[in-house]
């Protein structure tokens, strides 16, 4: 029997002998960068154009309606208002955000790197969501913290008027979190079904602004109980349903005005609809990537 030619060279590889991080940091390091790309942070200057002239948008709206509540000592918008007429910028800002955080792994085909680590399948997808909900709460809430400054720096009634206002502040700000979950559910959810942005784009903007005509229809049919649950057609008026029912008067300014049909005594319905449409669109977008993974 021959001798064994064959020689082991060391050639200097090392074992790795660092920390081993392990899931909880994976999904962290996944929502930062998900949180990023949301509004353009490390990448090329036309990323940031649109996400933030929304944001300069919304704070120039919140700065505008403190500075004439100020002069004229009238609250022109409450901060649970501000959220409902800021609603039409979210669409379009979840239709543009949405497909940067999903449809590009889906296209570029780098998912089954990301599952090759300790991540489990329901992970992705879940920091994607959590990303998303926080740019659209931050979009939401960031401006209403310039309008509690507003009027907490020029009150009359001292720290009692502070007070007041930061009781009303925090229902606008949970508030402005109904919208972020229910909107990034949707659109995330929509912006999983295609790799290409452009489509995933149009299908939020679709599923958004196609539900309201049914809304509009249903709102003049002659049974009453019909025009008041005809706000669960459409997220956004289902979100506005929730509203109406849990703030009341926190949507309603000095003056009486109001941008919201009855809803009647179908409040509870509304709330459990929004919840049930979150539970359905999380459900589907784990489903969605479980499939992904096992191609």
């Amino acid at each position: 029997m021959p001798e064994p030619t064959g020689v082991i060279h060391d050639i200097g590889y090392q074992r790795y002998t660092g920390p081993r991080l392990g899931r909880r940091h994976v999904f962290g390091a996944l929502y930062l960068h998900g949180l990023r790309t949301a509004f353009g942070l490390g990448r090329s200057a036309k990323a940031k154009i649109f996400p933030w002239l929304v944001v300069a948008i919304v704070t120039v709206v919140a700065a505008g309606v403190t500075a004439v509540r100020s002069q004229l000592g009238e609250v022109v918008m409450t901060y649970a208002q501000f959220a409902d007429n800021m609603s039409w910028l979210v669409i379009f800002f979840v239709a543009v955000v949405a497909p940067e955080l999903v449809s590009r792994d889906l296209r570029s085909g780098v998912l089954p790197l990301y599952f090759s680590r300790p991540l489990p399948r329901s992970d992705y997808p879940l920091a994607k969501l959590l990303a998303l909900v926080t740019a659209l709460w931050l979009l939401l809430g960031g401006p209403q913290l310039v309008m509690f400054l507003g009027a907490a720096f020029t009150t009359d009634d001292g720290m009692t008027g502070v007070w007041n206002e930061l009781l009303d502040l925090l229902p606008g700000l949970l508030y402005a979190g109904l919208w972020a979950v229910v909107f990034a559910s949707v659109g995330l959810l929509v912006a999983s079904l295609s790799g290409k942005r452009a489509f995933a784009a149009g299908g939020i903007v679709a599923v958004f602004l196609m539900t309201t005509p049914i809304v509009g229809t249903l709102s003049i049919m002659p049974s009453r109980a019909v025009n008041e649950l005809a706000g669960l057609a459409s997220p956004s008026t289902l979100v506005q349903g929730v509203g109406v029912w849990s703030l009341g008067d926190l949507l309603v300014t000095e003056n009486g005005g109001t941008a919201h049909s009855m809803i009647g005594g179908f409040g509870p319905v509304y709330a459990i609809a929004a919840v049930l449409l979150v539970a359905v669109c999380v459900t589907l977008l784990l489903a969605r990537y479980r499939k992904v993974a096992a191609r």
